[in-house]
């Protein structure tokens, strides 16, 4: 797709060089002008035909009926520090994430973060979710939980929230957003 785009601005750009090259003494400034404007709406065309694109093949690749989406937040302040974290459904594993300083900082602070976009049938699935960090005392933990989910027809976006239950215990909780 950025292919596509890039060879159509190649195109346009090698298109409209030769046809300057030769006029550029005979082109007043409001002709400059006017072809600046040209230039600036093909790009802007082109830009919006890149973004239908993106829709069209996200539709594509990930139908509503099979459409999984599966989001990460965090609860509350933490005594941990979140390193990383993997996702798997029935077995498979569809989504690690090593987290750096700002998203972590982001997440601290209500953000959340989609991990992963898939499909699935429709039917019952499990997720199992595993995080892995520091604890305040610098000590390594791992956590990991499995749960159950039901995909119906309609897309499916579930949300897993990572909570801190006291120093050294944590939870993971996972349900539907």
């Amino acid at each position: 797709m950025f292919k596509q785009t890039r060879c159509l601005l190649i195109f346009l750009t090698f298109g409209l060089v030769p046809m300057l090259s030769g006029n550029t003494q005979d082109l007043s400034g409001d002709d400059m002008r006017s072809l600046d404007g040209q230039v600036q709406e093909i790009k802007s065309d082109v830009l919006n035909i890149a973004s239908e694109l993106n829709v069209l093949e996200e539709r594509l690749l990930y139908p509503s009926s099979t459409q999984l989406a599966v989001f990460v937040s965090l609860d509350g302040e933490q005594d941990f520090r979140l390193d990383a974290m993997q996702i798997d459904i029935n077995g498979e594993p569809v989504a690690y994430h090593i987290y750096s300083f700002k998203e972590l900082e982001a997440l601290q602070k209500g953000g959340v973060q989609r991990v992963h976009t898939g499909n699935v049938v429709t039917g019952n699935h499990e997720i199992t979710v595993t995080m892995t960090g520091k604890l305040e005392n610098g000590g390594d933990f791992s956590e990991s939980g499995n749960f159950a989910f039901t995909k119906g027809v309609k897309p499916k976006a579930l949300g897993v929230t990572l909570r801190s239950e006291g120093f050294g215990t944590t939870t993971i909780q996972v349900g539907d957003w």
